[in-house]
């Protein structure tokens, strides 16, 4: 079975749906077992299971919680990946609205017979834009090798 475009940005906005419906388990069967997670530029990552799922429990109780609004500037795709650039809209403890740039880099990887799941994320935004992302995971956040 040929893992075509079309596959590869279907995967995308569905996990990036879930993400929307902050439904932790489902999002999860869209990566693979052991997921990857860089941030930049600050040159940070975590890889594993249950720290990406402790990080999107979080942020979904805390960075979505401030989220006021969004929008999808554009995405970009081919069979290996999906690009998609946001400015994302933030009122943090009552303070004046801020609003974050941020382009997410969704990539595949192979798990059986030609399926492919997310392998994981790229992610640049600023660094106070990622702090507020990872909440205290960031302190788990290990420089990229």
């Amino acid at each position: 079975m040929a893992w075509s475009v079309e596959d590869m940005v279907e995967l995308g906005r569905r996990h990036a749906d879930i993400e929307g419906e902050r439904k932790l388990d489902p999002l999860m069967e869209t990566l693979v077992e052991n997921p990857s997670y860089e941030f930049h530029p600050l040159g940070l990552g975590m890889t594993g299971g249950d720290r990406v799922r402790r990080y999107y429990a979080q942020f979904f109780t805390s960075f979505m919680e401030q989220m006021t609004g969004y929008e999808l500037l554009n995405e970009w795709a081919d069979e290996n990946a999906v690009v998609q650039e946001y400015d994302i809209t933030l009122q943090v403890d009552g303070a004046s609205p801020e609003t974050h740039r941020v382009i997410g880099i969704l990539f595949a990887e192979q798990v059986d017979g030609g399926r492919k799941l997310l392998g994981g994320e790229r992610i640049y935004a600023s660094e106070r834009c990622i702090r507020l992302m990872a909440g205290e995971l960031f302190e788990e956040f290990v420089p990229l090798s």
